[in-house]
């Protein structure tokens, strides 16, 4: 089952449900976020949730698309509570980017390995723990809230003092946390991490700043298990061309950690299992268009794409004007 978020013919927000290869609205209800309340005090989850409601006229996803209609398919009534966090050098790829760019290599002693690399070490060894045991923490970050995200189809701006533009095709993780405080996992979505690899290969101690940037997800959710084998399409469109492409790789098969323990080590904080919060949670990748010397422009669109996520997710590059930074006082 694949839900999404959209604005209908009278612009009013509705939620559509793909369910053997035909979607369909979703009768009663304006938001994702709505229908999981209603799943969390039900029976079934949300494919309870969405029987319950009933089902309407069938959509065309594609026209919606091309009309510039679509929503990410989750947000918050109050952006502020849905944050947008994701890990790092969690695919069995996603080493030799890092590591190039931080000017070592594998083949070191390990007191001359980047911390890039010896990270990703320790999630060869104690990445995937077995079941009831605890892995090794992976490498973390902070994005941002619900304003920094660019809704499928809309321009992901680059603010004027970034370095670099580049895309990260990732799977993000989906979860609410119940009024409990236990956080429940909604699905699944594509996801465009976006970030500033100039700024991160000027010093690593630059990541954080390097990832406080916008990003995009969807357009759809895929509830249920995160397949093990995913293997998508990330390219970059200049003036109706395709200017570069590349195949990305993720789910379990391909990764240094198991989905259960990058999880543990995100929720274990009461931080964010604040009741009512949504989160967003990048997985990593092992692609980059920046790898190999591209160098983004405004109005190139990115692409990303696989099967089992339903619609592709394009976002164009947007660059912002400066912006004074302006400090008031109130002493």
């Amino acid at each position: 089952m694949h839900l999404l978020q959209y604005l209908d013919d009278q612009h009013n927000r509705a939620v559509g449900v793909t369910l053997n290869g035909e979607t369909r609205r979703v009768n009663g209800v304006a938001s994702v976020y709505e229908l999981v309340q209603a799943a969390l005090t039900g029976i079934g989850g949300l494919p309870s949730a969405v029987e319950a409601r009933g089902l309407g006229p069938a959509l065309d996803k594609l026209a919606l698309a091309r009309e510039g209609r679509l929503l990410a398919p989750i947000d918050h009534p109050d952006p502020a509570h849905l944050h947008v966090t994701g890990t790092g050098l969690t695919h069995l790829g996603s080493a030799a980017t890092r590591d190039a760019m931080h000017k070592a290599n594998d083949e070191k002693p390990d007191a001359e390995l980047t911390d890039s690399m010896k990270m990703f070490r320790m999630g060869l060894e104690n990445g995937k723990p077995a079941p009831g045991e605890r892995g090794v923490q992976p490498e973390w970050f902070y994005k941002g809230n619900g304003h920094i995200v660019a809704n499928p189809g809309q321009p992901i701006p680059s603010p004027a003092f970034a370095l670099d533009a580049g895309e990260e095709p990732e799977i993000a993780g989906i979860y609410v946390i119940g009024p409990d405080g236990r956080p429940y996992r909604l699905g699944f979505a594509l996801g465009n991490e976006f970030s500033d690899h100039v700024t991160e290969r000027i010093n690593y101690l630059f990541l954080a700043h390097s990832k406080l940037r916008s990003c995009s997800f969807g357009p759809e959710l895929l509830v249920g298990d995160l397949p093990r084998h995913i293997e998508g399409t990330s390219r970059i469109i200049r003036d109706g061309e395709i200017l570069w492409q590349k195949p990305f790789l993720s789910g379990e098969d391909n990764m240094s950690h198991t989905i259960a323990n990058l999880e543990y080590h995100h929720f274990k904080y009461d931080l964010f299992c604040q009741p009512g919060d949504v989160h967003v949670h990048m997985f990593g990748t092992a692609t980059l268009s920046f790898a190999d010397g591209i160098s983004t422009r405004p109005d190139d669109v990115f692409e990303i794409e696989e099967s089992q996520f339903g619609l592709p997710l394009r976002n164009p590059l947007r660059l912002e004007a400066e912006k004074p930074v302006n400090i008031g006082a109130l002493y």
